[in-house]
């Protein structure tokens, strides 16, 4: 399938990034649908996701596969501040950097940057996160929109990149400085 139809599949995806339907991100499954894998694997886009991709690629409506989770209404973390340690284990996975903190200080979740992926719950090691419904929570009556998700995710992987290169720089630079002593000696 063309690079044009996994952009339509994609578009048709919540880009939550939650990993649920087990790819990595919305883009990688829209990538593994246009080649045959099944449109039923997407919790976050429930009925509605399925049976619009179903209408794109003229494929059969499936119900959402239970083994990838189940649809309800959208939800955003949130974290219990007077339990929170600090400890900015939950700040990597976040996909669309919704969590605002740093290490060793309280950190927050911007519910309207929410796209309730759930990804910062596992590593929060004193269980201070969860999840409610948009409507419990302090946030706009409404889910994000997919394509703010998108540049939001998109920026996220950016950013990593970026530090990542960084610090493989500095990492070359003293290891570069760390033999010029060899050198001279000999």
């Amino acid at each position: 399938m063309s690079a044009g139809n996994i952009q339509a599949i994609d578009a048709l995806l919540p880009q939550t990034q939650c990993t649920r339907c087990g790819y990595p991100g919305c883009l990688p499954y829209a990538a593994a649908i246009a080649a045959g894998s099944p449109i039923n694997q997407c919790p976050p886009g429930g009925s509605a996701t399925i049976e619009a991709l179903a209408r794109l690629l003229d494929r059969e409506v499936l119900p959402l596969n239970p083994q990838h989770g189940v649809e309800s209404a959208p939800r955003v973390a949130v974290i219990d501040e007077a339990r929170c340690i600090g400890c900015a284990k939950c700040l990597p996975p976040c996909p669309v950097d919704a969590i605002i903190g740093a290490p060793r200080f309280l950190h927050t979740v911007a519910a309207a940057l929410c796209t309730g992926c759930e990804l910062c719950i596992a590593p929060c090691p004193v269980d201070c996160i969860t999840m409610v419904d948009f409507t419990a929570a302090p946030a706009p009556q409404a889910a994000p929109a997919p394509l703010e998700n998108r540049a939001r995710y998109e920026a996220h992987v950016a950013r990593a990149r970026r530090r990542a290169a960084e610090r493989a720089a500095l990492l070359a630079a003293r290891k570069q400085l760390a033999r010029a002593p060899e050198t001279d000696a000999q």
